[in-house]
């Protein structure tokens, strides 16, 4: 990899920064697969990856973030913060790891970090590939800079035709570039009881429910107009209410026996529901899976009048429940993009709006067809992440 130009810029145009580095480990024997996650819409493919790496290969997985650490790590995975591009910095973080293949992800390019991991002939992937950029704070215009980075990657797996389109005009090889797709993430399914889901679901019969997940104080009104509409159409309608505040739970079953007059369950009083019962009031916690599981319709409390959806939708879509969300997606901005694509989650604005989209699932092919292309979503991409474990197999092997 010729030293450019353009890299001989990049290196001079911002002045190292002196930063304590992360504590380093020794490096585990054996292969070593580093992955450089920066984006924290890339974090739950790249998660995943490290955990079939582990535990399928055994081999040792070094994830470096340009994110905030997330609370579940895949067992034995070594974490440190990307190393700063600079000449130095990158020397000394390959000089400790020397990892056997590096795996990097998104679109963003480390020029130096790239070089150098080039001059010591790493093998190195792009995958999740988007449009490709500099890092933030590193911006600039250098010429042929990221054209000669993209060079140094074996492949490059690109998650569509724009993003390959991108990356053919930065430069990049197309026989090097394919279009993949996404990669799969971790399962969000949740797991439940079985012998209370069973239980439950002879209570309910073939009674139409509906679930209101983790909903703000300032949401229940919404909730509740929506289900008192709801049940003129449908009068056998049961809705699952899991407050966001779960010591809200007996004042709210009380307010709306008292309020709309409605037969109220509540699950911390250890009452279930009957025929008759109109809401279930419920704690969230670990029991989230059980109600996924019985509801077909789920709305994601917080993105309608609270901080933003703090929910992983996923979770929903993994049980086969259709979704129904409001304007305030939180960090499942991209998530519920991709959602919305494939018409597996449906936004609303109001309580009318969530009315008449509830109304409108209700039917229950309408409903399956959603919660198929959801749960379509939250599986996709096996295959993806099966070619760059043969990949990165290969290459460990000697053969790629």
């Amino acid at each position: 990899m010729a030293y450019s130009i353009g890299l001989t810029l990049y290196n001079l145009a911002a002045r190292p920064v002196t930063a304590a580095p992360d504590p380093r480990p020794a490096r585990p024997g054996g292969s070593l697969v580093w992955v450089q996650c920066p984006e924290a819409e890339c974090l739950p493919a790249m998660l995943e990856l490290a955990r079939r790496l582990i535990e399928d290969d055994g081999v040792g997985v070094l994830l470096t973030l340009g994110v905030e650490r997330p609370p579940a790590l895949p067992t034995e995975a070594l974490v440190q913060a990307a190393p700063l591009d600079f000449p130095r910095n990158v020397a000394e973080f390959l000089d400790h790891w020397k990892p056997d293949v590096a795996v990097f992800a998104a679109g963003e390019v480390r020029p130096a970090l790239i070089h150098e991991a080039a001059l010591r002939k790493v093998p190195m992937l792009m995958v999740e590939a988007r449009a490709p950029h500099l890092m933030p704070g590193r911006e600039g215009w250098y010429p042929g800079l990221i054209k000669t980075s993209l060079a140094a990657f074996r492949r490059i797996h690109a998650v569509d035709d724009g993003a390959a389109r991108a990356l053919r005009k930065a430069g990049a090889d197309p026989e090097h570039l394919q279009v993949t797709g996404r990669m799969e993430e971790g399962s969000a399914a949740l797991a439940y009881v079985e012998s209370d889901r069973a239980g439950l679901a002879q209570l309910l019969a073939t009674r139409p429910v509906w679930l209101a997940a983790d909903v703000t104080e300032a949401e229940e009104p919404a909730i509740i107009a929506a289900h008192r509409e709801v049940l003129k159409l449908a009068h056998r309608l049961l809705l699952i209410l899991v407050p966001q505040d779960p010591d809200r739970a007996p004042t709210l079953s009380q307010k709306m026996e008292a309020e709309e007059g409605w037969r109220v369950a509540c699950r911390r009083s250890d009452q279930d529901p009957d025929t008759e019962t109109e809401v279930y009031v419920v704690e969230g916690g670990a029991e989230y899976g059980l109600w996924y599981r019985l509801a077909p319709v789920t709305f994601l409390g917080g993105s309608l009048d609270g901080a933003g959806c703090a929910r992983n939708p996923m979770e929903a879509a993994a049980m086969g429940s259709a979704i129904l969300y409001g304007p305030r997606s939180g960090g499942y901005g991209a998530v519920y993009g991709r959602l919305g694509a494939a018409r597996a989650a449906r936004m609303v604005g109001s309580a009318a709006d969530l009315a008449l989209a509830l109304g409108d699932l209700l039917a229950p092919d309408r409903a399956a067809r959603q919660a198929q292309s959801a749960w379509t979503i939250s599986s996709d991409g096996a295959e993806v992440t099966a070619r760059v474990m043969d990949l990165i197999r290969n290459i460990l092997d000697g053969q790629g």
